[in-house]
Protein backbone atom coordinates (compact mmCIF):
# COMPACT_ATOMS: atom_id res chain seq x y z
CA UNK A 1 0.00 0.00 0.00
CA UNK A 2 1.60 3.45 -0.83
CA UNK A 3 1.90 5.84 1.92
CA UNK A 4 0.91 9.14 1.29
CA UNK A 5 2.60 11.60 4.64
CA UNK A 6 0.42 14.90 5.11
CA UNK A 7 3.25 16.44 6.75
CA UNK A 8 4.91 15.99 2.99
CA UNK A 9 2.03 18.03 1.61
CA UNK A 10 3.13 20.77 3.99
CA UNK A 11 1.01 19.85 6.87
CA UNK A 12 1.96 21.57 10.00
CA UNK A 13 0.30 19.86 12.54
CA UNK A 14 0.51 22.39 15.36
CA UNK A 15 -2.54 22.83 16.32
CA UNK A 16 -3.50 26.38 15.54
CA UNK A 17 -2.31 26.50 11.14
CA UNK A 18 -5.16 25.11 9.16
CA UNK A 19 -3.76 21.79 7.26
CA UNK A 20 -6.69 21.43 5.03
CA UNK A 21 -5.18 22.42 1.85
CA UNK A 22 -2.42 19.90 2.47
CA UNK A 23 -4.45 16.87 3.86
CA UNK A 24 -6.39 17.28 0.79
CA UNK A 25 -4.25 17.38 -1.73
CA UNK A 26 -2.84 14.39 -0.13
CA UNK A 27 -5.94 12.40 -0.62
CA UNK A 28 -6.18 13.95 -4.12
CA UNK A 29 -3.28 12.60 -4.79
CA UNK A 30 -3.47 9.25 -3.12
CA UNK A 31 -6.86 8.87 -5.06
CA UNK A 32 -5.48 10.29 -8.49
CA UNK A 33 -2.99 6.96 -7.91
CA UNK A 34 -5.40 4.73 -7.44
CA UNK A 35 -5.53 4.75 -3.56
CA UNK A 36 -3.62 4.14 -1.02
CA UNK A 37 -3.03 5.32 2.59
CA UNK A 38 -2.93 9.19 3.91
CA UNK A 39 -1.51 9.08 7.03
CA UNK A 40 -1.76 11.58 9.75
CA UNK A 41 1.34 11.06 12.26
CA UNK A 42 1.40 11.00 15.73
CA UNK A 43 2.61 13.74 17.80
CA UNK A 44 0.90 16.37 15.66
CA UNK A 45 -2.12 17.96 16.17
CA UNK A 46 -3.62 18.99 12.70
CA UNK A 47 -6.12 21.76 12.88
CA UNK A 48 -8.66 21.76 9.37
CA UNK A 49 -11.56 23.14 7.65
CA UNK A 50 -13.92 20.30 6.18
CA UNK A 51 -12.18 17.61 3.74
CA UNK A 52 -13.52 15.27 1.18
CA UNK A 53 -12.24 11.82 1.31
CA UNK A 54 -11.87 9.96 -2.05
CA UNK A 55 -12.61 6.65 -3.53
CA UNK A 56 -10.33 3.67 -1.94
CA UNK A 57 -8.54 6.33 -0.07
CA UNK A 58 -7.60 4.99 4.16
CA UNK A 59 -7.31 8.21 5.84
CA UNK A 60 -5.25 7.16 8.65
CA UNK A 61 -4.67 8.97 11.99
CA UNK A 62 -2.08 7.00 14.00
CA UNK A 63 -2.05 6.55 17.31
CA UNK A 64 -1.53 10.18 19.18
CA UNK A 65 -2.30 11.90 16.14
CA UNK A 66 -5.62 14.41 16.62
CA UNK A 67 -7.02 15.76 13.78
CA UNK A 68 -9.11 18.89 14.59
CA UNK A 69 -12.53 20.52 12.92
CA UNK A 70 -12.16 23.75 12.63
CA UNK A 71 -14.02 26.13 14.65
CA UNK A 72 -15.15 28.37 11.55
CA UNK A 73 -18.40 27.80 10.07
CA UNK A 74 -17.50 29.13 6.42
CA UNK A 75 -14.79 26.08 6.27
CA UNK A 76 -17.64 23.28 6.52
CA UNK A 77 -18.52 21.68 3.11
CA UNK A 78 -22.15 21.95 2.53
CA UNK A 79 -23.62 18.97 0.72
CA UNK A 80 -26.95 20.41 0.53
CA UNK A 81 -25.09 23.10 -1.82
CA UNK A 82 -22.94 20.69 -3.65
CA UNK A 83 -25.36 18.00 -4.33
CA UNK A 84 -28.75 20.39 -4.36
CA UNK A 85 -30.35 23.13 -5.48
CA UNK A 86 -27.29 25.83 -4.79
CA UNK A 87 -30.23 28.56 -3.74
CA UNK A 88 -31.14 25.99 -1.01
CA UNK A 89 -30.99 27.44 2.74
CA UNK A 90 -28.07 26.08 4.62
CA UNK A 91 -28.98 27.23 8.15
CA UNK A 92 -32.13 26.08 9.73
CA UNK A 93 -32.50 22.95 7.16
CA UNK A 94 -34.83 20.39 9.53
CA UNK A 95 -32.75 17.66 10.79
CA UNK A 96 -34.56 15.50 7.76
CA UNK A 97 -32.41 16.68 5.51
CA UNK A 98 -29.34 16.10 4.16
CA UNK A 99 -26.59 17.54 6.65
CA UNK A 100 -26.41 20.98 6.05
CA UNK A 101 -22.28 21.07 7.40
CA UNK A 102 -19.67 18.46 7.28
CA UNK A 103 -16.57 17.76 8.70
CA UNK A 104 -15.26 14.97 6.88
CA UNK A 105 -17.19 14.46 3.68
CA UNK A 106 -17.47 11.51 1.36
CA UNK A 107 -19.60 11.02 -2.13
CA UNK A 108 -19.54 8.19 -4.51
CA UNK A 109 -15.98 7.36 -2.70
CA UNK A 110 -16.53 3.71 -3.16
CA UNK A 111 -14.24 2.06 -0.86
CA UNK A 112 -13.06 4.84 1.29
CA UNK A 113 -11.73 4.02 4.67
CA UNK A 114 -11.24 6.01 7.96
CA UNK A 115 -8.55 4.19 10.66
CA UNK A 116 -6.45 4.15 12.73
CA UNK A 117 -5.76 5.07 16.65
CA UNK A 118 -5.60 8.39 16.47
CA UNK A 119 -8.51 11.06 17.73
CA UNK A 120 -10.98 12.84 15.62
CA UNK A 121 -12.01 16.37 17.94
CA UNK A 122 -15.05 18.00 16.32
CA UNK A 123 -14.76 20.98 17.92
CA UNK A 124 -18.37 20.79 19.26
CA UNK A 125 -18.02 23.64 22.04
CA UNK A 126 -17.22 25.98 18.83
CA UNK A 127 -21.31 25.93 18.14
CA UNK A 128 -22.76 25.42 21.14
CA UNK A 129 -24.24 26.87 24.41
CA UNK A 130 -25.40 25.73 27.57
CA UNK A 131 -29.05 25.97 27.89
CA UNK A 132 -29.27 24.73 31.77
CA UNK A 133 -27.43 22.77 33.83
CA UNK A 134 -28.40 19.55 32.15
CA UNK A 135 -28.79 20.97 28.45
CA UNK A 136 -26.40 22.59 25.35
CA UNK A 137 -27.39 23.42 22.30
CA UNK A 138 -26.44 25.80 19.70
CA UNK A 139 -27.94 29.11 17.84
CA UNK A 140 -28.22 27.82 14.52
CA UNK A 141 -29.37 23.89 13.79
CA UNK A 142 -28.73 21.05 12.54
CA UNK A 143 -25.00 22.14 13.43
CA UNK A 144 -22.13 20.33 12.03
CA UNK A 145 -21.54 16.93 11.57
CA UNK A 146 -18.74 14.95 12.20
CA UNK A 147 -18.76 12.59 9.32
CA UNK A 148 -21.07 12.36 6.64
CA UNK A 149 -20.67 9.44 3.42
CA UNK A 150 -22.91 8.93 1.12
CA UNK A 151 -23.65 6.57 -1.94
CA UNK A 152 -20.44 5.15 -1.18
CA UNK A 153 -20.32 1.05 -1.09
CA UNK A 154 -17.81 -1.06 0.24
CA UNK A 155 -16.49 1.48 3.35
CA UNK A 156 -14.80 0.95 6.42
CA UNK A 157 -14.40 3.21 9.96
CA UNK A 158 -11.94 1.11 12.28
CA UNK A 159 -10.40 2.09 15.40
CA UNK A 160 -10.14 5.73 16.15
CA UNK A 161 -11.62 7.66 18.61
CA UNK A 162 -14.17 10.96 18.36
CA UNK A 163 -14.63 13.06 20.83
CA UNK A 164 -16.97 16.48 21.20
CA UNK A 165 -19.12 16.29 18.41
CA UNK A 166 -21.66 19.43 17.49
CA UNK A 167 -24.24 17.03 16.08
CA UNK A 168 -24.42 13.70 14.46
CA UNK A 169 -20.63 11.80 14.45
CA UNK A 170 -20.77 9.17 12.18
CA UNK A 171 -23.74 9.42 9.57
CA UNK A 172 -23.28 6.72 6.12
CA UNK A 173 -26.34 7.34 4.06
CA UNK A 174 -27.25 5.42 0.48
CA UNK A 175 -24.28 3.14 1.47
CA UNK A 176 -24.01 -0.87 0.95
CA UNK A 177 -21.83 -2.67 2.95
CA UNK A 178 -20.57 -1.02 5.88
CA UNK A 179 -18.16 -1.64 8.66
CA UNK A 180 -18.01 0.19 11.93
CA UNK A 181 -15.44 -1.43 13.36
CA UNK A 182 -14.18 -1.33 17.08
CA UNK A 183 -14.39 2.49 17.54
CA UNK A 184 -15.11 5.00 20.34
CA UNK A 185 -17.48 8.04 20.51
CA UNK A 186 -17.22 10.12 23.73
CA UNK A 187 -19.32 13.05 23.15
CA UNK A 188 -20.22 15.46 26.32
CA UNK A 189 -23.68 13.77 27.72
CA UNK A 190 -25.33 17.18 27.73
CA UNK A 191 -24.67 18.04 24.15
CA UNK A 192 -27.99 17.70 22.15
CA UNK A 193 -28.04 16.02 19.19
CA UNK A 194 -24.91 14.64 19.19
CA UNK A 195 -25.74 10.71 18.16
CA UNK A 196 -22.94 8.26 17.93
CA UNK A 197 -23.68 6.40 14.65
CA UNK A 198 -26.18 6.75 12.53
CA UNK A 199 -27.03 4.39 9.31
CA UNK A 200 -29.24 6.11 6.99
CA UNK A 201 -30.63 4.17 4.22
CA UNK A 202 -28.16 1.67 4.32
CA UNK A 203 -27.49 -2.41 3.40
CA UNK A 204 -25.26 -4.71 5.04
CA UNK A 205 -24.05 -2.92 7.49
CA UNK A 206 -22.42 -4.11 10.61
CA UNK A 207 -21.33 -2.12 13.76
CA UNK A 208 -18.81 -4.58 15.88
CA UNK A 209 -17.30 -3.97 18.82
CA UNK A 210 -17.75 -0.23 19.71
CA UNK A 211 -17.97 1.82 22.83
CA UNK A 212 -20.44 4.66 22.61
CA UNK A 213 -21.33 7.59 25.25
CA UNK A 214 -23.15 10.65 23.79
CA UNK A 215 -26.03 12.93 24.43
CA UNK A 216 -29.31 11.79 22.01
CA UNK A 217 -28.85 8.04 20.75
CA UNK A 218 -26.12 6.05 20.87
CA UNK A 219 -26.96 3.83 17.69
CA UNK A 220 -29.64 4.86 14.90
CA UNK A 221 -31.12 3.32 12.48
CA UNK A 222 -32.90 5.41 10.05
CA UNK A 223 -34.39 6.44 6.60
CA UNK A 224 -34.26 10.32 6.16
CA UNK A 225 -36.62 12.07 3.97
CA UNK A 226 -33.61 13.65 3.20
CA UNK A 227 -32.09 10.58 1.66
CA UNK A 228 -35.28 8.91 0.41
CA UNK A 229 -33.76 8.34 -3.30
CA UNK A 230 -32.33 5.24 -1.20
CA UNK A 231 -33.34 2.45 -0.72
CA UNK A 232 -34.61 0.98 3.06
CA UNK A 233 -32.30 0.18 6.31
CA UNK A 234 -31.82 -3.46 5.99
CA UNK A 235 -29.29 -6.53 6.92
CA UNK A 236 -28.05 -4.91 10.02
CA UNK A 237 -25.81 -6.56 13.10
CA UNK A 238 -25.07 -4.65 15.82
CA UNK A 239 -22.82 -6.85 18.63
CA UNK A 240 -20.59 -6.50 21.46
CA UNK A 241 -21.10 -2.79 22.30
CA UNK A 242 -21.11 -0.73 25.63
CA UNK A 243 -23.55 1.91 25.16
CA UNK A 244 -24.49 5.44 27.31
CA UNK A 245 -26.89 7.75 26.65
CA UNK A 246 -29.21 10.55 27.69
CA UNK A 247 -31.55 9.20 25.03
CA UNK A 248 -31.81 5.74 23.53
CA UNK A 249 -28.77 3.37 23.19
CA UNK A 250 -29.67 1.34 20.37
CA UNK A 251 -33.06 2.95 18.27
CA UNK A 252 -34.71 2.28 15.25
CA UNK A 253 -36.57 5.90 13.65
CA UNK A 254 -37.78 8.26 14.02
CA UNK A 255 -36.48 9.40 11.03
CA UNK A 256 -38.02 7.10 8.58
CA UNK A 257 -39.86 7.33 5.29
CA UNK A 258 -38.16 4.30 4.45
CA UNK A 259 -38.45 0.40 5.34
CA UNK A 260 -36.59 -1.22 8.09
CA UNK A 261 -35.88 -4.74 7.87
CA UNK A 262 -33.29 -7.84 8.88
CA UNK A 263 -31.96 -6.36 12.10
CA UNK A 264 -29.66 -8.92 14.44
CA UNK A 265 -28.61 -6.48 18.29
CA UNK A 266 -26.74 -9.48 20.15
CA UNK A 267 -24.14 -9.05 23.36
CA UNK A 268 -24.53 -5.34 24.33
CA UNK A 269 -24.11 -3.96 27.43
CA UNK A 270 -26.43 -0.74 28.25
CA UNK A 271 -25.65 1.45 31.13
CA UNK A 272 -26.77 4.93 33.10
CA UNK A 273 -29.54 5.52 29.85
CA UNK A 274 -32.48 7.38 29.31
CA UNK A 275 -34.15 4.51 27.33
CA UNK A 276 -32.50 1.30 26.42
CA UNK A 277 -34.08 0.23 23.05
CA UNK A 278 -36.61 1.78 21.05
CA UNK A 279 -38.41 1.51 17.50
CA UNK A 280 -40.25 5.15 17.02
CA UNK A 281 -41.88 4.74 14.12
CA UNK A 282 -43.51 8.35 13.25
CA UNK A 283 -43.62 8.49 9.68
CA UNK A 284 -44.44 6.07 6.48
CA UNK A 285 -41.53 3.19 6.90
CA UNK A 286 -42.45 -0.67 8.30
CA UNK A 287 -40.38 -2.43 10.70
CA UNK A 288 -40.05 -6.10 10.58
CA UNK A 289 -37.21 -8.84 11.52
CA UNK A 290 -35.87 -7.40 14.11
CA UNK A 291 -34.12 -9.45 17.07
CA UNK A 292 -32.27 -8.28 20.53
CA UNK A 293 -30.38 -11.16 22.15
CA UNK A 294 -27.86 -11.11 25.19
CA UNK A 295 -28.91 -7.57 25.99
CA UNK A 296 -28.04 -5.59 29.92
CA UNK A 297 -30.26 -2.50 29.82
CA UNK A 298 -30.04 -0.29 32.92
CA UNK A 299 -32.14 2.91 32.36
CA UNK A 300 -32.65 6.42 34.74
CA UNK A 301 -34.59 9.00 34.22
CA UNK A 302 -32.08 12.18 33.25
CA UNK A 303 -33.95 14.84 33.00
CA UNK A 304 -36.91 16.77 31.22
CA UNK A 305 -35.18 17.86 28.37
CA UNK A 306 -34.49 14.51 27.06
CA UNK A 307 -36.65 12.43 25.33
CA UNK A 308 -38.17 9.47 27.41
CA UNK A 309 -39.24 8.43 30.57
CA UNK A 310 -35.97 5.55 31.20
CA UNK A 311 -38.17 3.13 29.83
CA UNK A 312 -35.43 -0.05 29.24
CA UNK A 313 -37.30 -1.06 26.00
CA UNK A 314 -40.15 0.89 23.86
CA UNK A 315 -42.05 -0.21 20.37
CA UNK A 316 -44.32 2.88 19.44
CA UNK A 317 -46.27 3.83 16.26
CA UNK A 318 -47.88 7.11 16.07
CA UNK A 319 -48.68 9.47 13.23
CA UNK A 320 -46.25 12.15 13.21
CA UNK A 321 -48.67 14.81 12.42
CA UNK A 322 -52.47 15.37 10.58
CA UNK A 323 -50.60 14.64 6.92
CA UNK A 324 -48.25 11.85 7.76
CA UNK A 325 -49.83 7.64 8.51
CA UNK A 326 -47.33 5.89 10.54
CA UNK A 327 -46.16 2.50 9.37
CA UNK A 328 -46.19 -1.16 11.13
CA UNK A 329 -44.34 -3.06 13.22
CA UNK A 330 -43.73 -6.04 13.14
CA UNK A 331 -41.98 -9.44 14.45
CA UNK A 332 -40.15 -8.22 17.02
CA UNK A 333 -38.21 -10.40 19.27
CA UNK A 334 -36.30 -10.40 22.74
CA UNK A 335 -34.11 -13.16 23.88
CA UNK A 336 -32.29 -13.33 26.87
CA UNK A 337 -32.46 -9.19 27.93
CA UNK A 338 -32.33 -8.24 31.36
CA UNK A 339 -33.10 -4.59 32.02
CA UNK A 340 -33.13 -3.17 35.59
CA UNK A 341 -34.46 0.84 35.56
CA UNK A 342 -36.77 3.50 36.68
CA UNK A 343 -39.57 2.62 34.02
CA UNK A 344 -41.01 -0.25 32.35
CA UNK A 345 -41.12 -1.39 28.89
CA UNK A 346 -43.69 0.27 26.24
CA UNK A 347 -45.57 -1.08 23.60
CA UNK A 348 -48.01 1.53 22.07
CA UNK A 349 -49.10 1.00 18.44
CA UNK A 350 -52.82 3.06 17.51
CA UNK A 351 -56.10 2.06 16.72
CA UNK A 352 -55.32 2.14 12.73
CA UNK A 353 -51.65 0.64 12.92
CA UNK A 354 -51.65 -2.34 15.53
CA UNK A 355 -48.10 -3.83 16.58
CA UNK A 356 -47.38 -7.08 15.79
CA UNK A 357 -46.01 -10.10 16.54
CA UNK A 358 -43.90 -9.63 19.76
CA UNK A 359 -42.18 -11.77 21.42
CA UNK A 360 -40.01 -11.96 25.21
CA UNK A 361 -38.26 -14.74 26.12
CA UNK A 362 -35.76 -15.35 29.03
CA UNK A 363 -36.31 -11.79 29.81
CA UNK A 364 -36.11 -10.13 33.44
CA UNK A 365 -37.52 -6.69 33.64
CA UNK A 366 -36.91 -4.70 37.50
CA UNK A 367 -38.32 -1.88 38.13
CA UNK A 368 -36.18 0.35 40.79
CA UNK A 369 -36.49 4.48 41.74
CA UNK A 370 -32.96 5.93 41.67
CA UNK A 371 -33.53 9.53 40.40
CA UNK A 372 -35.21 12.56 41.94
CA UNK A 373 -37.43 12.83 38.57
CA UNK A 374 -41.28 12.45 38.73
CA UNK A 375 -42.67 8.49 38.52
CA UNK A 376 -45.82 7.73 36.37
CA UNK A 377 -45.06 8.98 32.82
CA UNK A 378 -44.69 7.71 30.02
CA UNK A 379 -42.88 9.51 27.08
CA UNK A 380 -44.76 9.19 23.61
CA UNK A 381 -43.37 11.85 21.65
CA UNK A 382 -43.56 12.84 18.85
CA UNK A 383 -46.85 12.37 17.26
CA UNK A 384 -50.01 13.89 16.50
CA UNK A 385 -51.95 13.03 19.44
CA UNK A 386 -49.20 12.21 22.64
CA UNK A 387 -46.91 13.95 24.37
CA UNK A 388 -45.68 12.89 27.93
CA UNK A 389 -48.72 11.02 29.32
CA UNK A 390 -49.26 10.05 32.79
CA UNK A 391 -50.12 7.05 33.34
CA UNK A 392 -48.86 4.27 36.50
CA UNK A 393 -45.49 2.61 35.28
CA UNK A 394 -45.69 -1.24 35.14
CA UNK A 395 -43.20 -3.80 34.15
CA UNK A 396 -44.87 -4.53 30.79
CA UNK A 397 -47.33 -1.37 28.94
CA UNK A 398 -49.10 -2.55 26.46
CA UNK A 399 -51.71 -0.91 24.40
CA UNK A 400 -53.01 -1.75 20.44
CA UNK A 401 -50.76 -5.16 20.08
CA UNK A 402 -51.28 -8.52 18.56
CA UNK A 403 -49.80 -11.31 19.34
CA UNK A 404 -47.62 -10.41 22.56
CA UNK A 405 -46.09 -13.44 24.19
CA UNK A 406 -44.21 -12.96 26.89
CA UNK A 407 -42.33 -16.26 27.68
CA UNK A 408 -40.58 -17.41 30.78
CA UNK A 409 -39.62 -14.02 31.60
CA UNK A 410 -39.80 -12.73 34.85
CA UNK A 411 -40.79 -9.01 36.59
CA UNK A 412 -39.21 -7.40 40.13
CA UNK A 413 -39.24 -4.40 41.99
CA UNK A 414 -36.64 -2.37 44.16
CA UNK A 415 -37.25 0.96 45.49
CA UNK A 416 -40.58 1.72 45.53
CA UNK A 417 -42.50 4.69 43.85
CA UNK A 418 -46.37 5.68 44.30
CA UNK A 419 -47.07 5.19 40.62
CA UNK A 420 -45.46 1.52 40.61
CA UNK A 421 -47.81 -0.91 39.72
CA UNK A 422 -49.02 -3.86 37.80
CA UNK A 423 -46.47 -6.84 36.35
CA UNK A 424 -48.29 -6.05 33.32
CA UNK A 425 -50.94 -3.10 31.99
CA UNK A 426 -52.48 -4.14 28.59
CA UNK A 427 -55.56 -2.50 26.81
CA UNK A 428 -56.41 -3.05 23.20
CA UNK A 429 -54.71 -6.56 22.76
CA UNK A 430 -55.68 -9.27 20.78
CA UNK A 431 -53.70 -12.00 21.92
CA UNK A 432 -51.75 -12.56 24.87
CA UNK A 433 -49.96 -15.12 26.16
CA UNK A 434 -48.11 -15.24 29.44
CA UNK A 435 -46.58 -18.69 29.65
CA UNK A 436 -43.94 -19.65 32.60
CA UNK A 437 -44.44 -16.01 33.43
CA UNK A 438 -43.04 -15.22 36.66
CA UNK A 439 -44.05 -11.26 38.27
CA UNK A 440 -46.01 -9.78 40.60
CA UNK A 441 -47.57 -6.41 41.47
CA UNK A 442 -45.52 -3.82 43.34
CA UNK A 443 -47.48 -4.28 45.82
CA UNK A 444 -49.83 -7.32 47.23
CA UNK A 445 -52.87 -5.01 47.26
CA UNK A 446 -52.52 -4.27 43.46
CA UNK A 447 -54.24 -6.82 40.91
CA UNK A 448 -50.94 -8.72 38.97
CA UNK A 449 -52.11 -8.36 35.50
CA UNK A 450 -54.93 -4.93 34.57
CA UNK A 451 -56.22 -5.78 31.54
CA UNK A 452 -58.84 -4.30 29.37
CA UNK A 453 -59.94 -5.45 25.97
CA UNK A 454 -57.53 -8.11 25.92
CA UNK A 455 -57.97 -11.98 24.46
CA UNK A 456 -55.88 -14.33 26.49
CA UNK A 457 -54.00 -17.53 24.78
Amino acid sequence: MKIYNVLQYGAKGDGKTNDAFAIQHAIDDCAKHGGGRVVLQSGYVFYSDSIKLKANVDLHIQKGARLKATSNIDGYIRPNKLINDPKTALIGNPVTGKPSFVFIYGYEADGCTISGEGVIDANGHAFVARKDRYYVTGDFYPRPTVMYIEKSNHISFRDFTVVDAPFWTLHPAGCDDVLIDRIRILNDLDVANSDGIDPDHCSNVRILGCHIECADDCICLKTSKGNSEYGPTENVIIDGCTLISTSAAIKIGTEGVGDFRNVLVSNCIISRSNRGISIQIRDGGNVENVSYQNIIIETRRFCPDWWGTAEPIVITTFNRDENTQSGSIKNIRFFNVTAKGENGVLIHGNADNIIEDITFENCSVTLTKTSKWQCGLYDLRPCLDYGVEKFDNSAFFIRYAKDVKLLKTKVGWGNLCDEYKHAVDAENVEGLELLRFDGTAAKPDIETCKYNNVSLI
